[in-house]
């Protein structure tokens, strides 16, 4: 989402609730202020712009083709796996946390089948934010305008988080990727529910204490296993942490504490942990496995 650090106003979660505060803005609003600031755009531009970004997530999400397979012949297909199985009634978590997983999964191989996507924030992490604002969009009858305002909260979070840690699997593990985009969705998602300045902070904070520690580990080095479906727990993890913060639960440790122990986490990690391939189910014999499948299918083309 081209995360570039605001030099209008905020640099922590908690500068961006006391201006929503002081202000008497909603947080969207600060966000986009910065935003016009930054890129000296107006207020109708910058809108316009994320009206452009949320409406590339909906044409990767309607543009899935569960036919396809990435260049390594393993992935793809399970979105169609689970849109199927939605659609036979036997949804154990409900309509909407159904719609979220499987969009989320849906984006996520397009992403490995070279598709165009939205890197929110990055491509590995595709999936998590557009399978919360699309299936809400969806179930609760929301505007278009509701959503874009929604996507600017996320972003907000999203830039505080690149600042003050890290968005990348390399420097970071899977939880400056995962756990940001789920941060960011529930965030976004609490803010669609009515929530205030604080709430959504909380519900940033509630999801990413649930992701630190999570390591980058892609085996043979493709952004497919375990990356794809990590965009669905993500996704859910979002969900259930925005209604915990909207039940009025808040997180123990405050929200900027989170995102600093995150980057504390990201530093302590070791090499093999942050997207080389060289530990964590990246060296399993069913990695090996996989990885000679895929270097024979690319001999083979």
């Amino acid at each position: 989402m081209g995360y570039r650090y605001m030099t209008a106003g905020y640099h922590t979660l908690r500068e961006l609730q006391e201006q929503a505060v002081l202000q008497n803005r909603e947080v969207w609003e600060i966000v986009r202020n910065a935003d016009m600031s930054e890129n000296e755009r107006s207020a109708e531009a910058s809108f316009e712009k994320m009206t452009i970004m949320y409406q590339a997530m909906k044409q990767a999400d309607e543009s899935y083709n569960g036919a396809l397979r990435s260049a390594s012949g393993r992935a793809g297909g399970d979105g169609a796996k689970l849109q199927q199985y939605n659609a036979q009634g036997k949804n154990i978590c409900g309509d909407f946390i159904g719609k979220v997983m499987e969009k989320a999964i849906k984006m996520g191989e397009s992403n490995a089948c070279m598709r165009r996507i939205v890197a929110a924030p990055t491509a590995g992490s595709c999936g998590v934010l557009p399978a919360v604002l699309l299936s809400y969009e969806e179930d609760f009858s929301a505007t278009q305008e509701d959503l874009v305002k929604a996507l600017y909260v996320a972003a907000g979070i999203g830039t505080v988080i690149a600042e003050n840690a890290s968005l990348a699997g390399a420097s970071g593990g899977c939880q400056a990727e995962i756990g940001s985009a789920s941060a960011m969705a529930a965030g976004a998602l609490a803010s669609l529910q009515g929530g205030d300045a604080e709430t959504i902070m909380h519900a940033a904070a509630l999801a990413l204490k649930n992701m630190l520690g999570l390591v980058c580990d892609p085996v043979a080095g493709l952004v497919e296993v375990p990356c794809i479906k990590r965009n669905s727990c993500g996704a859910v993890n979002a969900v259930t942490s925005a209604q915990l913060a909207l039940a009025g639960i808040r997180s123990a440790i405050a929200p900027d504490d989170v995102i600093d122990s995150m980057r504390r986490i990201g530093n302590q990690l070791p090499a093999c942990l942050k997207e080389t391939s060289e530990g964590g189910l990246a060296v399993t014999e069913s990695a090996r496995v996989y990885q000679r499948h895929s270097n024979k299918r690319r001999i083979e083309k």
